[in-house]
């Protein structure tokens, strides 16, 4: 048992960071001191770097995840009113770019795995439809194979949203190397998170490539000089310098992700709790390992009493949502995703957990 008041945190960014602060503090004392703050060398090498760990051309730095999709559906021309097909259970961030460029996200159900029933994308086809947006939720890959045969058929695009999916795999191949254009986020809470926002967009188009890196900059392809309407949003270069020291560590991190994972799957017997489905032949990042109940109120307040961290994502489906009730979606449209809305839970599951912690989680959790 732990000891008494002893609280284990959901996510925890301090523990990881005394492990590297002097790899941390070298880092701020280089790029402060080199004269370039924006857009210098170390951007360069995290764009060089993480899009060579994936196994695309191209990486194009930017300020968060949500400007990541925001930028590559632009690149893409999609216009107003243009239709982008994804699905509710996700982070609102997602729909909120679709919506900042003027597009229609247009909703699929969801599977008991959380990710986008690819049994039921052509039914949401319509001749304004222009992007697959799948968003590989948790660190669950989508089944990618089926959706590019679905996007080939119809003429689409994909981007892939692949912010909580850091190192995930579909066989030997990472996710963000299916799709036409794809995005992560680097937020603090990721598998791979720098000490503020941070965004990258991935492609091994050159042509696509090259509109990003002008888009990122008002759309200046020389200085000074727009050749289209952009954005200002660039990687700062100190958060690139962060994120070239942790992509050394992010292998290790996520099998340990993945070894805290396997330990909840084995261990935990309780009949009120719903574990994870995993699929096969692909390899889950566990940016977060979610549980269902019926019982989810009273879950909180006894994880609570016991000093257990837990998150709920995401408690409030995106289409039912007062922000985006011009869309015009009733309860029922989504059963799946809103069912399971009302059942899950997030467990605490970061690779700085102790053996005690995650011991005591599990048996906490059969004792409930």
């Amino acid at each position: 048992m732990l000891k008494n008041n002893m609280q284990i945190p959901f996510f925890d960014y301090k523990r990881q960071l005394k492990i590297l602060q002097p790899e941390i503090n070298q880092a701020i004392k280089k790029v402060l001191n080199s004269g370039r703050l924006i857009l210098g060398s170390e951007v360069k090498k995290f764009e060089n770097n993480f899009s060579k760990f994936i196994g695309v051309k191209y990486g194009i730095g930017v300020n968060s995840g949500t400007d990541a999709i925001k930028i590559a559906l632009k690149t893409l021309d999609i216009e107003i009113n243009d239709h982008i097909i994804t699905v509710a259970n996700t982070a609102v961030p997602t729909i909120n770019a679709i919506r900042e460029i003027g597009a229609i996200p247009k909703f699929v159900d969801i599977k008991s795995d959380f990710t986008i029933d690819e049994n039921k994308i052509e039914k949401a086809i319509t001749k304004k439809t222009k992007v697959i947006l799948p968003v590989h939720l948790y660190g669950q890959p989508c089944n990618m194979p089926a959706i590019l045969k679905i996007a080939n058929r119809y003429k689409l695009k994909i981007v892939e949203d692949c912010a909580q999916a850091h190192g995930a795999r579909i066989k030997n191949k990472k996710v963000s190397s299916f799709g036409h254009i794809n995005c992560f986020s680097f937020y603090p809470t990721k598998n791979l998170g720098a000490y503020g926002d941070a965004g990258m967009i991935l492609t091994s188009n050159e042509k696509l490539a090259q509109k990003c890196q002008a888009l990122r900059i008002y759309g200046m392809r020389k200085r000074y000089y727009s050749y289209f309407e952009g954005y200002n949003s660039r990687l700062d270069e100190i958060q690139a310098a962060f994120l070239n020291i942790k992509l050394k560590y992010l292998k290790q991190w996520v099998n340990k992700r993945q070894k805290i994972a396997e330990y909840y799957l084995r261990k935990i017997k309780n009949p009120k709790i719903i574990l994870p489905v995993i699929k096969n032949l692909t390899n889950h990042a566990f940016h977060l390992f979610v549980i269902r109940t019926e019982q989810r109120k009273e879950l909180i307040k006894y994880l609570i009493e016991k000093g257990i961290g837990y998150g709920i994502h995401y408690q409030y489906p995106i289409h039912l949502q007062k922000a985006y009730k011009f869309l015009q979606h009733k309860n029922g449209d989504l059963p799946i995703t809103e069912q399971f809305s009302k059942k899950i839970i997030s467990l605490p599951i970061f690779p700085e957990l102790t053996k005690q912690e995650i011991k005591y989680i599990v048996d906490t959790i059969n004792d409930f």
